[in-house]
């Protein structure tokens, strides 16, 4: 997916580096992406950058679609990251310059990893369902494989975890023994936990990572604090595990990591270390190299915004 702001700032990734646990809620800014589809924001935002490498959330929907075009987001790049699509309804059909062509569905991983460059599309198929609803990740690769060649992987099948009154879906990483087959860069976990309606109950984590939960279905209490859709309450270090209950049948996305310790910036829809690497993308893509080309997308591909007159600084986690 892509960030379609015309004016994109740069953005400082990373933020002060808590120590023990906390509970921060963030709410998300609305934000327009393609035609006729509008998001909440809430990953990054001013209270809150990352989460372990979890560096861009957008969470959307339900939106009736059903005499709309729904999802259309024309051929973007990507540097430096990897993007999670994720659906509780509706569909999104992924284009790529490598010549991916993948219906996503509900609770199955779509995920492309754009290494060192990859551009695509995404959009709701001709013949749609009438609702679309979900979330769309970003993950920032370590320097180690951010000049990776790029892949796309689509799992249907995923691992689960069950206890009374849970059933959880591990998307990326390892949770409870439960490991995801999307191919990770950080240690990290994403999960899907559905809970019914009055279920209590505590969830393992990892003491060394940080984690944050947002909302997609009904009304949770997440360690004493009530998390509605379309908000995500952080959740910092040093927990080993966490207290749920369901005020109604729910839905939540458990995002977590071992912080993201390098410096980064991130602009528009790259991710990279320097000022140069962001303004090379750039012309790179507006030229029509590095990037490939996604074919069979009815429209144009979308240009590139301008760069800022002043450098691009990176930035780490500690301000």
């Amino acid at each position: 997916m892509s960030n379609l702001d015309l004016r994109p700032t740069p953005t400082t990734c990373g933020g002060e580096a808590e120590t023990g646990p906390v509970r921060e809620l963030l709410t998300g800014r609305s934000v327009k992406l393609g035609e006729s589809t509008e998001v909440r924001r809430l990953l990054p935002n001013l209270g809150r950058r990352m989460v372990g490498a979890w560096c861009f959330v957008d969470h959307y929907g339900p939106d009736d679609i059903a005499d709309e075009p729904g999802m259309q987001v024309p051929p973007h790049p990507h540097l430096g990251l990897q993007t999670v699509s994720w659906l509780h309804e509706g569909e999104v059909l992924h284009r790529d310059s490598l010549g991916s062509l993948q219906t996503v569905r509900p609770y199955e991983l779509g995920l492309m990893t754009s290494g060192r460059a990859i551009s695509h599309s995404e959009e709701s198929p001709r013949e749609h369902a009438r609702l679309l609803h979900g979330a769309q990740l970003w993950v920032a690769l370590p320097e180690a494989h951010r000049h990776t060649a790029p892949t796309f992987e689509h799992h249907a099948a995923l691992p689960t975890v069950t206890a009374p009154g849970l059933h959880a879906t591990v998307i990326m990483g390892t949770l409870d023994g439960a490991t995801s087959p999307g191919t990770a860069h950080t240690p990290l976990v994403g999960a899907d936990l559905a809970l019914r309606e009055g279920t209590q109950t505590r969830l393992p984590l990892e003491p060394g990572f940080e984690y944050a939960v947002l909302a997609m279905t009904g009304s949770v209490d997440v360690d004493g604090v009530r998390v509605e859709p379309g908000a995500l309450l952080y959740l910092g270090c040093g927990r080993r595990e966490l207290p749920l209950r369901a005020l109604s049948d729910s839905s939540v996305m458990l995002l977590g990591g071992e912080p993201f310790e390098e410096k980064i910036v991130m602009w528009w829809n790259f991710i990279a270390r320097t000022d140069e690497d962001i303004r090379q993308a750039r012309e790179e893509w507006m030229t029509g190299t590095r990037f490939g080309e996604v074919h069979g997308y009815d429209g144009d591909r979308l240009a590139a915004p301008e760069v800022p007159q002043l450098p691009l600084k990176p930035r780490g986690r500690v301000r």
